[in-house]
């Protein structure tokens, strides 16, 4: 399981907070052959849309690769884009070896293409991609703002209990 928590553009930093839990018999998947497959959990891999929601374009998948399997994905060059390898290893553009808990982040404004190689069996990549918002971040605790006011009075609503109460 991994549990990701995506930063609002600043129109809706407001907005009532939710919980999307996406279970793995619900997404969809794509499949690449017999044993490999994508699932598509925000975005759209193969024009094949995933179930989650966000407030700004993203496209984010686990990929479950067998050695040998190849998996390709296309981003639009302006976008952020990262890999994080959950299990097993991968060869990414015939040229880079990453394995496990292994993190790699593209440059902006490169190719818009990639391709992924398992290089062991029974390999799981998060593969995250979205256009970057290009606004200010004030942060601490669990509370991302765009600036220091914000945040201040994001702590005060909190701790006053605006927030609700278990």
């Amino acid at each position: 399981m991994v549990q990701i928590w995506v930063n609002l553009p600043a129109k809706d930093k407001e907005t009532t907070p939710k919980y999307q839990d996406l279970l793995f018999d619900d997404m969809t998947k794509v499949q690449l052959n017999e044993n490999s497959f994508i699932n598509v959990i925000a975005g759209s891999y193969k024009e094949q849309k995933g179930k989650g929601t966000t407030f700004s374009p993203i496209d984010m998948y686990n990929a479950y690769l067998q050695k040998g399997t190849n998996a390709d994905f296309t981003f639009p060059k302006d976008w952020s884009t990262a890999i994080l390898v959950i299990e097993g290893s991968v060869k990414v553009n015939e040229e880079t070896d990453l394995k496990k808990d292994s993190f790699a982040m593209f440059e902006n404004d490169t190719e818009e293409t990639f391709i992924l190689e398992a290089t062991s069996d029974n390999t799981i990549v998060l593969i995250m991609s979205g256009k970057p918002l290009n606004e200010p971040i004030a942060h601490y605790g669990p509370f991302v703002m765009n600036t220091q006011e914000q945040l201040a009075k994001a702590f005060e609503e909190f701790q006053s209990g605006k927030f609700g109460k278990l």
